[in-house]
């Protein structure tokens, strides 16, 4: 059994999905191999000869190797000016050595020309013809050297991201050429939403000999013709994945502590819109499961990967404190207003909670249903700023029910508490194609492509996209007190190396 993690996914840590996926072959007695070729394909062409000449270009060539090994070191997250060089010359690297290809590689996306990752004829054209991606030179040779040597039957690809759609199906459409007897099983994030939004199981019937909607362990392991064993406990194993090689300053152990949403009440919510129940591992059990993984891995960052680390979870990492700093998202608690307990999470460990504040309206919220009073995310921003704890705020611009005072209102109240904003992520609405909402608002296209997961729609207050933008661009980062905030967010990775900043600056 061969496992794939297809390119483009940021290159800071190693895949989750694919890493329980190995544990529960390894513990199930199934022999397999696992392949980040993301980050693989990445290293690949980051290393090919340059053939653009200019001044930026020259110094991104000459440096990119100083760069690449910087980023593995923690001196390199003292400085933002010399960390967005780094990044910056890299991705310039990137976009010169696959513009031969038509598309744009970057450290986060891959974008084609004219092929879209929401439009099934174009991963079926991307399949049809794999040796115009640009990490076919590498994908092709990789796998013929793999599977030469050590025959595989079955192959898993793990498709979570847009960025990875198109390469997926290029390796997909090499496998079929080159190994026509190979079976393959496509799951994860992407395929899931794919599938909850529709019967597409026969979409790729040809191509695909399987598609899994939600966690695939069981189906995996019934797809190898083994029982799922309730008796055995199942742990990610991150033995197989080149755990040094990722763009961190020392190893990162992401963990799933659960899927879907506890709160789950959210208005046009992609996970209430699927349907995607809440499955927790239980605080215990996380508990263990991360002490375990740690002291196999020795982290220097534990990267919590549910959509809401529960009050429950937090209190168990209070309870066992973890052996290295680590981060998570959070929703807007009483628990997390309280300044002991935001305390008690800095001692055992937090460094970094990324929330889902959304908006600075209290109307808007309440049309949200976000159950999340003002008052309280003022003295969650307040007692977290006390704690010591980084707050990584998410605002969401363009639902429904927000005009431009509630957008000012917003405006506002991020200036209010920009002291105890570290970094900011804006995102213009998108709305679910699932939700029940869209119909009632009348809905359009804005995406062409049969795969698309979201809609354009009338707002009701003609508070659309373009004014968006506009007030984005024009006023909102332009606040003097929130312009720093904006520019402090490390560029491509995001979220994913923010922490890393955070525990250079104690």
């Amino acid at each position: 059994m061969l496992l794939i993690h297809p390119p483009v996914a940021k290159p800071g840590e190693p895949p989750a999905g694919i890493a329980m996926l190995s544990g529960a072959l390894a513990a199930h007695g199934i022999g397999h191999r696992v392949l980040d070729l993301s980050l693989e394909g990445l290293l690949f062409l980051l290393r090919q000869p340059q053939t653009r000449f200019d001044t930026w270009t020259n110094r991104a060539f000459r440096n990119r190797d100083a760069h690449i090994a910087s980023l593995r070191n923690a001196d390199l997250f003292r400085s933002m000016d010399r960390y967005r060089r780094a990044v910056l010359d890299l991705s310039r690297v990137l976009e010169t050595v696959s513009r031969p290809s038509g598309g744009t590689v970057g450290l986060a996306n891959y974008q084609h020309e004219t092929l879209s990752p929401l439009r099934s004829s174009d991963l079926l054209q991307a399949a049809g013809q794999p040796e115009r991606n640009p990490f076919y030179p590498h994908f092709s040779r990789r796998l013929t050297e793999i599977l030469e040597r050590e025959p595989a039957k079955r192959v898993g690809i793990s498709l979570n991201y847009l960025s990875q759609a198109l390469s997926a199906f290029a390796i997909i459409g090499f496998l079929k050429q080159r190994f026509p007897g190979v079976r393959i099983i496509l799951g994860g994030g992407l395929v899931t939403s794919w599938l909850r939004s529709g019967d597409r199981s026969a979409m790729f019937s040809g191509l695909v000999d399987r598609m899994v909607a939600g966690p695939g362990e069981r189906e995996l392991l019934d797809w190898c013709g083994v029982s799922y064993r309730t008796d055995v406990k199942l742990l990610p194993d991150f033995g197989k994945l080149p755990m040094d090689d990722y763009l961190s300053p020392g190893r990162v152990l992401p963990y799933s502590e659960s899927s879907g949403c506890w709160w789950n009440k959210c208005t046009f919510c992609p996970e209430r819109a699927e349907g995607n129940p809440y499955q927790p591992v239980t605080p215990s059990r996380m508990a263990d499961d991360i002490a375990s993984l740690s002291a196999s891995i020795n982290p220097s960052l534990v990267h919590l990967l549910g959509n809401a680390v529960s009050p429950a979870h937090m209190r168990a990492v209070i309870a066992n404190p973890m052996s290295a700093p680590w981060y998570g998202f959070a929703r807007v608690t009483g628990e997390l207003a309280d300044e002991e307990f935001c305390h008690e999470l800095r001692r055992s460990g937090c460094v970094m909670l990324k929330l889902g504040l959304e908006s600075g309206d209290q109307a808007v919220l309440d049309a949200l249903q976000k159950g999340m009073e003002i008052e309280m995310a003022s003295r969650t921003l307040r007692a977290l700023k006390k704690a010591g704890i980084a707050a990584f705020v998410y605002l969401l611009f363009g639902t429904p029910a927000e005009d431009r005072e509630s957008a000012l209102r917003t405006l506002d109240f991020t200036a209010r508490h920009a002291d105890a904003i570290d970094f900011l992520n804006l995102a213009i609405f998108n709305m679910p194609v699932l939700s029940p909402e869209a119909e009632r608002l009348g809905t359009r296209s804005f995406y062409d492509g049969d795969l698309s997961l979201y809609t354009d729609f009338n707002h009701p207050k003609g508070w659309g996209r373009k004014e968006v933008r506009q007030f984005l661009d024009g006023t909102f980062k332009r606040h003097p007190a929130i312009s720093p905030i904006i520019n402090s967010e490390p560029p491509f990775f995001g979220s994913n190396h923010a922490p890393f900043f955070v525990l250079e600056r104690r």
